[in-house]
């Protein structure tokens, strides 16, 4: 109990039993009620501090319980939206039956048949993958050519070159198949492509692709 409180309480009985006279016996009945009146006040007075400090504390925990519902909320939709991206492409040559190269200088390799291309981040055009999100993405190429030249084909990050599959120039075989795979991680904007060596060459059939997709945002 409050210190201010119960002296207030002894101070007011002890004048009370002072002014009655020590003949106990003829003091006031109604005395003794008001005493304990007070000592009751005070005691309600301690549970109610109390009970204002408890509440304090459970609002404490409510704003800190909102706070991390709206945290796990916010996580959430970061991982919806994450779902919702969707980028995969898939392109071959395109060419029929013709060859690409052999050229007398490197080239990008435009896939001008678009299989898929959920996201639009592939061009056919250019033949070139623009990442539209940042992430790691996974690419494969596959190629098939003849024997009169030489194959080179290079998977590169914007000037980075990552990968290569190749073929040497042979007689001893009609037809030559090759293809690499590797997993990048991208910046948005960075680019992704396939180049060609010069002097060598490709089928422009089917058979020669480019095909990519976002594994998991960053």
């Amino acid at each position: 109990m409050n210190f201010n409180i119960l002296r207030s309480i002894f101070l007011f009985c002890g004048l009370t039993l002072a002014h009655s006279g020590v003949n106990t016996t003829e003091m006031n009945p109604y005395h003794p009620d008001m005493c304990n009146l007070l000592k009751d006040f005070g005691a309600m007075t301690e549970k109610v501090k109390s009970m204002e400090t408890k509440l304090k504390e459970t609002e404490i925990r409510l704003k800190e319980t909102v706070t991390r519902l709206k945290d796990s909320e916010n996580q959430i939709l970061e991982l919806q939206s994450k779902e919702r991206t969707k980028i995969i492409f898939s392109a071959t040559a395109g060419r029929g039956d013709a060859h690409i190269g052999p050229f007398n200088t490197d080239i990008i390799i435009d896939y001008k048949k678009v299989i898929t291309n959920f996201g639009n981040a592939y061009s056919p055009v250019t033949g070139v993958f623009t990442a539209p999100v940042a992430g790691v993405y996974y690419f494969t190429i596959f190629y098939h050519g003849g024997r009169s030249y030489s194959h080179y084909l290079r998977i590169f990050k914007n000037n980075e070159m990552t990968v290569i599959t190749s073929d040497h120039k042979t007689e001893s075989d009609g037809a030559d198949n090759g293809g690499n795979a590797v997993f990048l991680q991208l910046q948005q904007g960075d680019q992704v492509y396939v180049s060609m060596a010069a002097n060598t060459y490709v089928w422009g059939a089917d058979h020669t692709t480019f095909s990519g997709f976002l594994v998991t945002q960053t």
